[in-house]
């Protein structure tokens, strides 16, 4: 036999010891049954150690899928057997994705291995993950705004297509904001209300030499996505007031070589944010009836304050990791002349919508301090009171939702307004849901009644109540990590609540400091306990967090409560 026929003998055979099969097929075995196993068992102490009885894993959770899609089916809201199958099929696949995202994040095997290699990745080649983009010397990038940026036009036809088709099933998005803003415009202007729009800048828009070598100076900057002009051009035909204020923050950054965005976060620091509130208080003064309003005599102060960034949270490093350690900056607390800090005033000319944007270093539970963010900062420019409507994330919709469920409510929020400023991150215009979204007339609000069975209980102010209820439905929580906020609320329809009070809307915490609560793991159909209160009491302080709504707009349009889970 010639060694090349010996060579093509061999290379077509195998031959295995019968120890070696063993212990091959027993290493597979351990390792397709072990790691669930190992599962099993975490999930079952942590029960016991929580409620003190079995508590079945969350891989059993599929097992009420088939629940939750039978109620969506004969929900009489959806009439005819095509809208209640297509409502069954829709409610099923939400759920199938959320338990395949919860089990991906209570894996052990994962929240033991992903900080340790993400910090590998990091440090040593210089890779972030599905959100963060590693920028040089120790910047951080969101991925959404290097998206907007280098991607497509936002306004080509077939991005606009793609983006109709990128919600969830059997949903469409909104995706061409123009339409919006002039919808929004109009509705506004019935009223007599003037409308500013204020889209703001995204971080690789202005600091795009911390994100790659190709940017040197002299800087041309602020970079834009390639429908930018188009987009302007049409607010100008429309006749929509739109201030664009990305040009001047760039200008700031090149007088003075300092940058106007936070290396970790993805917001501007306080310097580019106080420029942008004196031109919109600029612009403001040029609205008729706004000079000469109710003067409001306001101090400024000087705080330092460190904070660990957005971005840098997403990329779920290991605890006390000091790969990107907190940044100092200087911010400008406002006050009132007469004592206290500083509040948004319901009856003032002027209506702030904003998002995160808004809210950083006025929302203390975003790490950068209080009293001085943009609704702040430009009430000190007026020298005048302001009203504010703020959320985090979905600068698109969210605000606009929260004022038109409010006028829906019987709170008049328009009354006396002579503008309305709208405030969003420019990445919203490619990634946004820009609903269509009708201001109703304001309605005279009913006098309070007793709650009756089939109605929506609502505290009385200054009650607390413990009660026992059903969740009948329930909206989503973030995975933690993936969203630029670290504090989110979500709501729960809670019926069958015993003692004859009949049903609740409840807001609840879902994510605390980058961590699921222990009610965001409720289900469908299962009895909780919880404390409630009324939410006017708590708004102030919860309001402007990040928050998922049920998916049924009637109920959104229920007075909710706040909930706290009652364990024992």
């Amino acid at each position: 036999m010639s060694r090349e026929e010996q060579a093509e003998m061999e290379v077509g055979t195998t031959s295995v010891s019968r120890p070696l099969c063993f212990l091959l097929v027993l290493g597979f075995l351990l390792t397709a049954v072990g790691v669930p196993l190992v599962q099993h068992i975490l999930e079952i102490r942590a029960g016991f150690e929580k409620t003190g009885h079995w508590v079945w894993p969350n891989a059993y959770g599929a097992l009420r899928f088939p629940g939750g899609a039978i109620r969506a089916f004969r929900d009489p809201a959806h009439r005819g057997f095509w809208n209640r199958f297509q409502a069954a099929n829709t409610k099923f696949m939400r759920e199938v994705r959320a338990f395949e995202k919860a089990l991906e994040e209570d894996s052990f095997l994962a929240r033991a291995t992903i900080p340790r290699t993400q910090a590998f990745t990091a440090e040593f080649l210089g890779l972030g993950n599905e959100q963060v983009c590693l920028g040089r010397g120790g910047w951080l990038f969101y991925q959404p705004d290097v998206a907007h940026l280098a991607g497509p036009g936002f306004l080509d036809p077939s991005i606009l297509k793609a983006h109709r088709r990128a919600g969830r099933v059997g949903e469409e998005i909104q995706p061409d904001p123009i339409r919006a803003i002039v919808a929004f415009r109009d509705d506004l202007k019935a009223r007599g209300i003037h409308l500013l729009l204020v889209p703001v800048p995204v971080k690789p828009m202005i600091e795009p030499e911390h994100l790659s070598q190709r940017f040197r100076a002299p800087l041309s900057i602020p970079l834009q996505n390639s429908s930018h002009a188009a987009f302007l051009c049409a607010l100008d035909e429309a006749g929509v007031d739109c201030l664009d204020v990305s040009g001047a923050v760039a200008s700031r950054k090149l007088q003075t070589g300092r940058s106007q965005f936070l290396l970790a976060d993805t917001h501007w620091t306080p310097e580019g944010m106080e420029r942008v509130a004196e031109l919109m208080a600029e612009r403001i003064r040029g609205v008729e009836g706004i000079t000469g309003a109710a003067s409001l005599e306001l101090t400024r102060g000087e705080e330092n304050v460190r904070g660990g960034g957005d971005i840098a949270a997403m990329l779920k490093l290991p605890a006390g990791s000091g790969l990107y350690p907190k940044q100092e900056v200087v911010i400008h607390p406002v006050h009132k002349a007469a004592g206290g800090t500083w509040t948004p005033e319901a009856s003032a000319a002027v209506l702030l919508l904003g998002d995160s944007f808004s809210n950083i270093y006025s929302l203390e539970a975003m790490g950068w301090g209080a009293s001085a963010g943009l609704a702040e900062q430009l009430s000190f420019q007026l020298r005048q009171p302001l009203d504010a409507i703020l959320r985090n994330d979905a600068g698109a919709y969210a605000t606009r939702e929260l004022l038109a469920r409010e006028l829906a409510q019987g709170k008049n929020r328009l009354a006396g307004k002579k503008v309305v400023v709208w405030e969003f991150a420019m990445r919203e215009l490619s990634v946004g849901d820009w609903k269509l979204i009708g201001l109703p007339t304001a309605k005279s609000s009913a006098a309070p009644t007793e709650p009756t069975i089939g109605g929506f209980f609502v505290p009385a102010p200054g009650e607390t109540v413990e009660v026992e209820g059903t969740v009948q439905a329930r909206s989503m929580v973030p995975k933690p990590g993936t969203v630029p906020y670290k504090d989110q609320i979500f709501s729960v329809h809670l019926a069958e609540i015993q003692g004859g009070r009949g049903q609740a809307v409840v807001y609840l915490s879902g994510m605390a400091e980058n961590k699921r609560t222990p009610a965001s793991e409720w289900k469908t159909g299962q009895r909780v306990k919880v404390r409630l209160r009324a939410w006017d009491e708590v708004a102030a302080q919860y309001e402007r967090l990040n928050r998922s709504e049920l998916d049924n707009v009637e109920l959104q349009l229920e007075s909710p409560c706040w909930g706290e889970p009652v364990t024992r």
